[in-house]
Formats: structure tokens, C-alpha cells, sequence
């Protein structure tokens, strides 16, 4: 009599239990973005400026007043600026009615333009026996922007929560960083463990902050240039376009994508001849090419590279998971989870997907000749 084989459906239920878990706690992070992405935002920033405040602490500094510091340069450099661009956001929202307008024309003749989008002409000397239809295009845009101006209010409320809760608890993770990090690595019973923990998060606070760093110079600098090249094709609030850029670059692949369509719209509606309406975007182009193929593998280097579909991944599903939230923090997240691989074992395979092309690799047919490698038994 054979024995029952229930005992082999044992692993297939548990890893089924650990998708429907690990799917579960994916929609759970997405629904509770209010409360995890200032978290995660001030614990990213913590990494990228705590070096600052053991530097400042061994010079004689106590961490609550170099945490304090810090957050008060963060504001000064953040604050006034926002303040700046109040003036040309205000006047931008106050002409949003105009831009629509003639960006309605526009659509309008761009359908005349096309043979079976066009309106049909109505016979002179017959007046209309009933009232024309309403174009739902104009309709649906009339609609879209109350409705747009209600989610603008509400995003902004939140948005301001949000930023002083992050402001808070930054400043409370930077007063507390080496305590808390010193009762996290005291837990751990293994001492290899433990070294391996403190390597990790110091390898992550060096190479966030030197990415933060390099990449926000670099956006910087093309912001600048953006926004003088705006107002020298005379596109109006080149300020506003130029702090816009050098924002959503930190986003990449879909922040230039989304650059170019709202230049391209912004032509549209400021200008009229195709060359002008165009102008702005073939600037960005140019501007972006050079800064992607020439700058920034010049500036970054090699030892902050990441695998170019890894960081498109990561982008795609924090963008889809919080927003443009998540598309910000899409590359710092990677960042440290490379620096979590390269200490771990377990997770060599990992790393070699999240790592840049640092070397040409071996030919397919020159691995299958190599010989097998033989495991090394411990102990």
C-alpha cells in the first residue's frame, strides 16, 4: 500500500501563500501612500544627509542642533524659490482659460485639416430647422477644468501635509540616526551579521548621497539652460519651464517624455507658425540628448551606473504604485537595494541585473565550454 503524497503539495501551497501575500502587501503599500511615502521620502533623505551630521558631531556639534541645521538650509534653499515661482504659477493658472481657448482653435484646425474629422459645412440660403449639435470636445474640456481645479485644491492641501510631515520626521531621523542604527545593529546576535548591516547602510548613505548630488548639479545646470532657451524663443514663464525641467529630470525616461508633450503643448498654445510651435520641444531634444549621452556618463561615472531596464522597471511600478512620488524615489529605492545585494550572498544574481555594463560580456558559447563550478562545503 502506498503512502499518501500529500506531504509533496506542501511547498506548492506555501509559495502560492507567499504570491497571494506578497500581492496583497503590494496593494496594501499602494493604498496607504498617505502614510508610507513621507516615511520613505524622510528615510531616503536621512541616508542621504546623515553623513553631514556625524561630520558635524565630530567637530563638536550635537546631532540635535546639526539635524537642525541642516533641515533649516534644506527649507532656506526650497522655500524661497517656491515663493519665487508663486507669482508665474499664479499668472500661468490665471491664462489657463486663454490657453485652453486657443489651443481649441488649434484642434479645430488641425480637424479641418483632416478629410474625416472635419465639421460639414451647412448649404447657404437654408437656415438650420433645429439648433446645432454641441461639440462634446469643448464640452468635455469645459468639464475637465472644474473638475480639474477641485483635484488641484485638494492635491495641493495634501501635498503641503504631506511635506511638513516629512519635513518633521526628517529632522527627528536625523537627531536619532546613530542611536536608532546602534540599537538595530546591537539586536543583531551575529557579529558578521552585524558588520554586514553597518556596511550596507553606510555603502547606501554614500552612494544616495553622491547620486543626489551629481544628479541634482546636472539637472540644475538644465533647468538653467532650459529656461534661458525659453526665453529666448520667447515662450512666456521661462523661470517656471526651467525649475519644471530640472524637477521632473530626476524621473527617468517618463519625466523627458512628459517634458516634451507639455512643451510641445505650451508651443502650441503661444505660438503660430509650426516652426515656433516646435522650437520649444527640438530645445529640450537637444538639450536632453547631449546631457544623456555625453554629461551625465561623463559626471555619474561608472560606479553609480544602474542597468538601464532596471531603472525603467523601477520607475514604471513605483510611478504606477504612488504617482510622481514614487517615480522620484524610484532610483534612490534601487540604490539601495544594490547596496543591500552586494553584501548579501543570496542575492549575487540580483546585483548583476541591477549593475550597469561595467565590462563587455563573455560570448554564450564561451560559457557553455567553461567547467562547472564545484560548491564549497563550509566547515
Amino acid at each position: 500500500m502506498q503512502a499518501p503524497l500529500a506531504p509533496a503539495s506542501a511547498p506548492r501551497t506555501s509559495r502560492a501563500l507567499r504570491g497571494l501575500f506578497a500581492l496583497a502587501l503590494i496593494f496594501a503599500v499602494r493604498e496607504a501612500r498617505p502614510l508610507l511615502a513621507p516615511v520613505l521620502v524622510a528615510v531616503l533623505l536621512t541616508l542621504a544627509l546623515a553623513p553631514a551630521v556625524r561630520w558635524l558631531r565630530r567637530r563638536g556639534v550635537p546631532e540635535i542642533f546639526g539635524a537642525l541645521l541642516l533641515v533649516l538650509a534644506l527649507l532656506g534653499s526650497t522655500v524661497p524659490m517656491a515663493m519665487s515661482l508663486a507669482g508665474p504659477a499664479a499668472a500661468w493658472w490665471e491664462s489657463a482659460p486663454t490657453t485652453v481657448s486657443q489651443l481649441l482653435e488649434q484642434v479645430e484646425k488641425l480637424r479641418a485639416a483632416i478629410p474625416g474629422l472635419r465639421t460639414p459645412p451647412q448649404r447657404p440660403g437654408r437656415a438650420p430647422q433645429q439648433p446645432a449639435a454641441p461639440d462634446p470636445l469643448k464640452e468635455r474640456l469645459a468639464t475637465e477644468g472644474v473638475a480639474l481645479t477641485g483635484v488641484v485644491l485638494t492635491r495641493g492641501l495634501a501635498f503641503v501635509v504631506s511635506a511638513t510631515a516629512t519635513v518633521i520626521l526628517l529632522y527627528f531621523l536625523l537627531a536619532s540616526e546613530h542611536w536608532m542604527l546602534s540599537r538595530v545593529v546591537e539586536a543583531v546576535p551575529r557579529q558578521r551579521t552585524r558588520a554586514l548591516l553597518l556596511g550596507g547602510v553606510r555603502a547606501a548613505q554614500r552612494e544616495i548621497g553622491r547620486w543626489l548630488a551629481v544628479v541634482g548639479i546636472v539637472n540644475c545646470v538644465v533647468g538653467l539652460v532650459m529656461g534661458l532657451l525659453l526665453w529666448m524663443l520667447g515662450l512666456p514663464n521661462p523661470t517656471l519651464w526651467g525649475v519644471l525641467v530640472a524637477v521632473l529630470c530626476f524621473v527617468p525616461y517618463i519625466g523627458p517624455m512628459a517634458l516634451m508633450g507639455m512643451l510641445l503643448l505650451a508651443g502650441i498654445s503661444s505660438f503660430d507658425s509650426a516652426a515656433q510651435i516646435l522650437s520649444p520641444m527640438l530645445a529640450f531634444i537637444v538639450v536632453h540628448a547631449v546631457e544623456s549621452n555625453l554629461v551625465s556618463p561623463l559626471v555619474v561615472g561608472r560606479r553609480l551606473s544602474l542597468s538601464p531596464v532596471a531603472v525603467f522597471l523601477s520607475v514604471m511600478f513605483w510611478g504606477w504604485l504612488w504617482g510622481i512620488a514614487g517615480a522620484l524615489i524610484a532610483v534612490p529605492l534601487l540604490i539601495a537595494l544594490r547596496s543591500v545585494c552586494r553584501r548579501a550572498k543570496g542575492l549575487r544574481l540580483l546585483r548583476h541585473f541591477l549593475e550597469g555594463e561595467r565590462e563587455r560580456p563573455p560570448s554564450l558559447r564561451s560559457l557553455l565550454r567553461r567547467p562547472a563550478v564545484k560548491p564549497v562545503r563550509l566547515g
